[in-house]
């Protein structure tokens, strides 16, 4: 195996670059050689949402009320379309059939949760940014 030398000043400026452009990863190639930087990117952290008022369906019945909308998919729950962007939906909103009431990403994939009903949206039983599971109640629809 031939000796690798590593230039440190290569790798300084690589990993500004990467800072500057707030990648997760950069790959230089010289020849045969090839050099990885990565970085950790953090996820965003969760925004004040309000998360949720009480109702008259105790929690244990949540997820047999008629209008629990449950997760579809394993990802990451967001309320707004972007970072600052108001969100989709707050309780006491009325929401209508095939409207967006959030988006959960997988695998780097914005997938958009939409009502299947209309009417008024009672309980968030989720935090912006969380992680949800299969199955998951998310919100309740009245």
């Amino acid at each position: 195996m031939k000796n690798f030398d590593i230039d440190p000043d290569l790798i300084r400026r690589l990993a500004e670059l990467l800072r500057e452009t707030e990648l997760a990863e950069i790959e230089f190639a010289e020849g045969t050689r090839r050099l990885r930087l990565a970085r950790f990117v953090a996820p965003p952290a969760p925004s004040a949402f309000p998360v949720s008022v009480p109702i008259d369906v105790p929690v244990a019945d949540v997820a047999a009320h008629t209008g629990t909308v449950v997760s579809p998919m394993v990802g990451t729950v967001y309320f707004s379309s972007e970072p600052g962007a108001p969100p989709f939906i707050s309780v006491g909103d009325k929401v209508k059939v095939d409207q967006t009431l959030l988006i959960i990403e997988a695998m780097k994939v914005m997938n958009p949760i939409r009502a299947t009903r209309a009417g008024t949206v009672s309980r968030i039983l989720v935090g912006n940014g969380a992680p949800v599971e299969y199955g998951e109640p998310l919100l309740i629809v009245e």
